[in-house]
């Protein structure tokens, strides 16, 4: 095919689509755009889901009257002036690209006003192009009003999701900026519904209040690393209080909100030890740090960064957070392995999926464990007794079996909800007094969007006032847990961008965990038999819900070879 140059109208439509992807995307715009001109109050507006309308307000230094018409074009910003600025970037914004854009997809009208000028000016656009000017009254500030996104781009609207899907990422993404500049006074109303209002008081634990709770708020340690290099600085919580998704990590660099997988593990480095791995902690930390060691262009929405010294912001990071969680450094000491003469090679587990063959203790033996049999079945077993609370052992026709009490309770658990929520007949507990969850804006959406699947599963759930919840019933499963950390683990899981039949094998895998018994609860002689019963019945009697063995076989004639008979 010959090498063409693209039309005016097609180059800026594929500008458009590398900016603007979904309606948050134009929310993260504007918003860049106010912080950029020195706003302190920002007042973000949407409805249906952010389709049908956008509207961000500001109190910034508004746009000259004489400038507007350059809004709908291409490359017109000012942000940069040089290449050289490239390499020193202090804006959120800078490419230029973000009204012309929005204009090419959608219609915009822009309110705004100057020290300089005696009034407010009001352009509108269509197509990118403008179309009326007029004077209006308006104090300082900029107002953008989008309406109708991809109104005439039907291919690009059929991509977005639901509405609660749209208005959870827009609500993400406000609040995160909330967090990366608490002195800003943030607001977020949706379909006419207030959803956050932060009180700009320049303290981050004020926003965190308003965002994650009061409690959580009063909780969280201050991460102080301003004397290290790159800085670092921001709140973590202590180990006690934690989320089943990594959502809750934000990282901004020079205020810039990005998403990190180098931060991300530095975070769980600095957590090892005190958080297991389907733990993860609220962190909100800031790095600060040279323009000149930073590239913040290597992403088409500026949502990615690439640092120059990847090893020292990792360890940065590490060390500010191990700090605020009182960890003295310590050397690391190698531990010995010892080995007594003669002892016999240690057993390995073989799943019997496994394409590989069975490792065998030593040339050409058979493995001594193994965690699945040819068939589900399991054989009359007969109870021996408890090791460490925590494994039954029980006798079978062929050998020794060790059970995993929590793994094999989830098992009985899952299968029985599944079994109730598809017959209808889920077994309800009333609670004697309501609990009540607060949640996050971004949780409230996202709950709103999931509170008829929780019914069926028996939750009676319903809302109680500003981002609270009151929940009057629970599964019978989970009676003895908190309902109110149970229902927040859920919403969080239903964030993880999964679709609502995943997210209901998400919710029966985590009541069943949360109902099972645990590792290291003591059992009687008849508790075990009646788990060994059950475990008897159910399909797959040898994983847990989510893959882990619930089953260790060793096999008699293994076993003797072992002793040397």
């Amino acid at each position: 095919m010959p090498i063409r140059v693209l039309p005016t109208d097609v180059v800026s439509r594929i500008a458009a689509g590398e900016v603007i992807e979904r309606p948050a995307s134009v929310v993260k715009e504007l918003i860049e755009n106010s912080l950029d001109a020195g706003a302190t109050q920002v007042a973000v507006e949407s409805q249906d889901g952010g389709v049908g309308l956008i509207r961000v307000t500001d109190n910034g230094s508004g746009i000259a009257s004489g400038e507007l018409e350059l809004l709908g074009k291409r490359h017109v910003t000012s942000k940069i002036a040089t290449i050289d600025d490239l390499e020193k970037l202090t804006t959120l914004g800078f490419r230029g690209e973000a009204l012309a854009s929005i204009a090419a997809v959608a219609e915009l009208g822009v309110l705004t006003r100057t020290d300089a000028e005696p009034s407010g000016t009001y352009a509108a656009f269509k197509k990118g192009i403008m179309i009326q000017q007029e004077s209006r009254a308006r104090t300082r500030g900029t107002t953008v009003t989008m309406r109708y996104l991809f109104r005439h781009h039907p291919a690009r609207l059929k991509f977005l999701r639901s509405t609660a899907t749209e208005n959870g990422h827009i609500t993400t993404l406000v609040t995160q900026y909330a967090l990366a500049f608490p002195e800003v006074r943030f607001s977020l109303v949706l379909d006419s519904r207030p959803v956050l209002q932060t009180p700009g008081t320049g303290e981050l634990r004020d926003a965190v209040s308003e965002i994650y709770g009061t409690e959580t708020a009063r909780q969280m340690l201050k991460i102080e690393g301003a004397d290290l290099t790159p800085a670092v600085t921001g709140l973590t919580s202590p180990p006690s209080i934690f989320r089943s998704t990594r959502s809750y990590l934000s990282f901004f660099v020079n205020r810039r909100w990005i998403r990190s997988p180098l931060l991300t593990r530095a975070i769980e480095q600095a957590y090892t030890g005190w958080l297991t791995s389907d733990r993860h902690p609220i962190v909100i930390a800031s790095v600060v740090i040279s323009p000149q060691d930073l590239d913040v262009n290597v992403h088409p929405r500026k949502t990615e960064v690439k640092f120059r010294q990847e090893a020292a912001v990792f360890a940065a990071v590490e060390k500010a957070v191990k700090k605020a969680l009182g960890i003295a450094p310590v050397n690391a000491v190698p531990a010995a392995s010892v080995t007594m003469p003669g002892a016999p090679v240690q057993p390995v587990m073989t799943p019997a999926h496994s394409n590989q063959p069975p490792l065998a203790t030593s040339p050409g033996e058979a493995p001594l464990w193994r965690v699945q049999p040819d068939s589900n079945a399991l054989p009359i077993l007969r109870v021996v007794g408890q090791l460490t609370n925590s494994y039954v052992l029980a006798e079978g026709p062929d050998g020794l079996y060790l059970i995993d009490q929590h793994a094999a309770h989830e098992r009985i658990l899952y299968e029985r909800i599944r079994s109730q929520v598809t017959e209808r007949r889920v077994e309800v507990q009333g609670l004697l007094e309501p609990a009540a969850v607060n949640l996050s804006p971004r949780q409230e959406e996202l709950l709103r969007n999931g509170a008829e699947t929780l019914r069926r599963f028996g939750f009676d759930i319903e809302p109680f006032g500003p981002r609270s919840w009151l929940v009057r019933a629970v599964p019978v499963v989970i009676r003895h847990a908190d309902p109110t950390a149970v229902v927040s683990e859920l919403v969080d899981s239903l964030s993880a961008g999964r679709a609502i039949p995943a997210w209901e094998e998400r919710i029966a895998q985590s009541l069943a965990c949360h109902g099972a018994v645990k590792a290291g609860d003591p059992l009687s002689h008849e508790e075990m038999r009646g788990l060994v019963r059950e475990l008897e019945t159910t399909r797959r009697p040898y994983t847990c819900p989510h893959g882990r063995p619930a089953i260790v076989h060793i096999d008699s004639k293994q076993l003797a070879k072992q002793f040397g008979r």
